[in-house]
């Protein structure tokens, strides 16, 4: 069987539910996607293995026989797990009734993850998707019946995850997070994190390990490196980076990862420590206020 796989599906025949493309990866560990908005729906399936998904603020550690759900135009970010990486497909689609369509299974903004048992059955339907993957009207009738079909076994047996049944270490994260992807602009530090969510540094880092796989202090390069090849893949902003602790600098790992930026940019250092001028800053306190306040 295929590592992974993607069929497009660029000429749409129905208007009011269609097939965008659909998916299947054994993904690497670490394998992300994100933080990235889609201009579709999208809905996965784990297949076997684990991971996490976040939209918002919020976190979900996922394993096989659950799915996530990705709304258009909202920001999300997934990751599969470092010892036991997951296994997933996907399909994406679109059309007019579509919003009222994944309504009625459920799936909203506030309710992405779901668990269904017919795994067998997703799987051979989109198997049966991939080898029909030619233009010609046949094959976009039949492309239109098994996303159908795709619905219909998930409306056969759908439970969607509560919110609310979460941990409390999960919280401490997730407001972590959210501290994080708002203020990774400025320069804040992981104490400054941690002082937001009212833990100590320590237990920040072994959360963090636990439900991210990652450092704090990691995530924080990694946001603010994601977004500047974000920008600089649509702009023509520069970077500036500072001389500071070259084992966490963002611009070494930035030039490390792409030697020859495509839009030109250049770097500038400062003495100040590192930073990345070309994502917009906005003031906020120096000593941010605990979250539980």
């Amino acid at each position: 069987m295929e590592t992974s796989w993607t069929l497009p599906v660029p000429k749409h025949k129905f208007s009011d539910l269609y097939l965008c493309f659909c998916g299947y990866e054994a993904c690497q560990p670490f394998h992300s996607y994100g933080p990235a908005v889609r201009p579709n729906y999208v809905i996965h399936y784990i297949i076997s293995g684990k991971g996490i998904f976040t939209i918002g603020n919020r976190t979900y550690r996922l394993t096989a026989g659950q799915g996530f759900f990705l709304m258009p135009n909202v920001r999300t970010y997934y990751e599969a797990d470092a010892d036991d990486p997951w296994t997933y497909l996907w399909i994406g689609f679109d059309g007019e009734k579509a919003a009222s369509y994944v309504q009625e299974l459920g799936l909203s903004e506030e309710h992405p993850v779901y668990q269904c048992n017919f795994s067998g059955e997703l799987q051979s339907l989109l198997f049966q998707m991939q080898k029909h993957n030619t233009y010609d009207t046949s094959d976009q009738y039949l492309l239109e019946g098994c996303l159908y079909q795709f619905f219909s076994i998930l409306s056969r047996e759908i439970t969607l995850a509560d919110p609310s049944a979460r941990e409390i270490g999960n919280l401490y994260v997730e407001k972590a997070v959210e501290f994080i992807r708002n203020n990774y602009s400025n320069e804040i530090l992981v104490s400054d994190i941690a002082r937001y969510v009212c833990i100590n540094r320590s237990y920040l880092y072994t959360l963090f390990q636990k439900y991210l796989h990652t450092s704090p202090q990691d995530y924080l390069s990694s946001c603010r490196i994601t977004r500047a090849l974000e920008l600089l893949s649509y702009t023509d902003l520069s970077i500036e980076t500072g001389s500071g602790d070259d084992q966490h600098c963002e611009a070494t790992s930035y030039r490390t990862r792409n030697p020859s930026p495509s839009k030109g940019a250049r770097v500038r250092k400062s003495s100040d420590r590192c930073t990345i001028a070309c994502i917009p800053t906005v003031s906020t306190p120096s000593a941010p206020r605990c979250w539980r306040k």
